[in-house]
Formats: structure tokens, sequence, C-alpha cells
């Protein structure tokens, strides 16, 4: 059975859990983060050197970086459906789950720290405007592609793209700021619902 480290509510384990879920793939979640065993430990960090979750145990070797293990884990059960064989078509996958490590993921995480954990370290107002600004600039760029696509974010279908980035959008639905007004966004949010994992790991009541 898939072993899985990480804490429950983390967007990055909630990541592996959905993809876990599309693939009907049994695992056991080991609670490792803030409240439960530390990821500090020489322990941990023996498998993460970052001493960041999650961790993935599977054939004897340690995985680590959240987009990555959701591209081995379907590679592994032959899901061409969620990360195509075709280069040309994988890679408009891998763009978008790229895309919310880097660029996504980036410009919340400002804003996110000062609205959501209220963080003591977060607390520049002009910087919290400006992350909101960068926010609403990235879901506007989901919106539009949306819009284009009428569907997903790799085209008409559910792909591990839709994992990544509808766990950001769901983070940016959450968050207690003023949200413009995104249709395309918005149906998109109402076709993910459909999915079981969706439920269980996205809109679930954690950001």
């Amino acid at each position: 059975m898939l072993n899985i480290l990480g804490k429950s509510s983390s967007i990055n384990v909630r990541k592996v859990l959905w993809t876990c879920v599309e693939l009907n793939l049994p695992y056991e979640l080991e609670e490792w983060g803030s409240g439960f065993r530390p990821t500090d430990v020489p322990e941990f960090r023996a498998l993460n050197p970052n001493a960041l979750v999650p961790v993935v145990l599977d054939a004897g070797q340690a995985l680590w970086e959240s987009n990555t293990i959701c591209r081995y884990l379907a590679a592994k059960h032959g899901r061409t459906d969620l990360l195509p064989a075709d280069p040309l078509a994988r890679a408009q996958v891998e763009k978008w789950m790229d895309w919310q490590a880097t660029e996504f993921n980036n410009s919340w995480r400002y804003a996110f720290m000062a609205l959501m954990r209220r963080s003591p370290q977060h607390t520049d107002t002009n910087a919290i405007a400006a992350s909101i600004a960068d926010w609403n600039r990235h879901a506007a760029i989901v919106d539009a592609h949306l819009a284009a696509t009428g569907g997903y974010m790799a085209g008409a279908a559910f792909t591990l793209a839709d994992v990544v980035i509808g766990l950001s959008v769901q983070r940016w639905l959450a968050a207690p700021l003023h949200h413009p007004d995104l249709p395309a966004l918005a149906a998109y949010v109402e076709r993910l619902r459909a999915r079981e994992g969706f439920l269980l790991h996205g809109c679930n009541g954690m950001p």
C-alpha cells in the first residue's frame, strides 16, 4: 500500500490525496507536520532534505514534490487520461502544473499568510494589497483560459492539471477578499464538484 507522509490539511498533500481518489488507489496517510510529528527531525529529513510535506514511500523509494508525486502515480498506473503519453499533450498538462507551483502559488503566498493564517510576520498592508492584486490577476488568467477551452485546463477532458489548479482556485475562493466576477472559473468549480476527489480534498472546508 502507498504510504503518504504529510499533514492532511496541506494543499500540497491534498493534491496527492485527490490523485489517489482519481486512481482508486488505496493509501495510508501518516500525519506529519504542525501539531503532529515534526518534519525537521533527522528521520524525516533523511526522506526529504527540505523537511516539507508530502513525502510518498513506494517500492522502497521516497518521493517528494507534490506535482512530481501526482505525475508518478498517474504514469505508474497507466492513467493516460490524467497524464497523456503523447509528449505534446502531456506537456500541455504539465505546463499548467508547473505554472501552478511557480506562479499561481507565489501570487497568493503573502496574502494567504496575512488573511488566513494571521501570521505576525505578514502585516504589511501594501504587501497584502499587492499580493491580493496578483492573486486576482492569476485567477483571471485561469478564467480566460477556461473560457477558451470550454472545459478543463488542458482541454475538454479532466487531467492532473485540474487537480492542482482546482485546489489553488478553491483556496482563492475561500480567501476573505474581493473576488472579481470570473464566470468561466465559477462554472469550472461546479464541474469539479462532480468529482469525489474534489469534494473530499478540495471544497471540504479547508482553504
